[in-house]
């Protein structure tokens, strides 16, 4: 692995660490501010284990994305979102 390739694999870690704390920030205020959430990172980490050939599906990428099955973090930290984030979220364009 390069010297660049190990930065930026241990700015990803710190990311994630970052997120796995900052649980009270909804993914909808990441999308709206960011234009990317947690579900976004699961997705590219997948996408990227994919092109390396060493397959990953979806629910082990948000657990290792979230630092827990999906579903557990969902019941534990997701809260409704409001109109107002609604709002904004449907007037942005989004990625898939």
């Amino acid at each position: 692995m390069s010297d660049l390739t190990t930065l930026e694999a241990a700015a990803f870690r710190r990311l994630l660490q970052h997120l796995r704390e900052r649980n009270d920030v909804q993914n909808i205020e990441l999308m709206n501010l960011a234009g990317f959430c947690r579900n976004c990172l699961s997705n590219w980490l997948r996408e990227a284990a994919d092109a390396q050939g060493a397959p990953m599906s979806k629910d082990e990428a948000r657990e290792h994305v979230y630092g827990m099955p999906y579903d557990v973090w969902k019941a534990r930290y997701q809260s409704e979102a409001s109109s107002d984030q609604l709002a904004v979220f449907k007037h942005d364009t989004h990625p898939d």
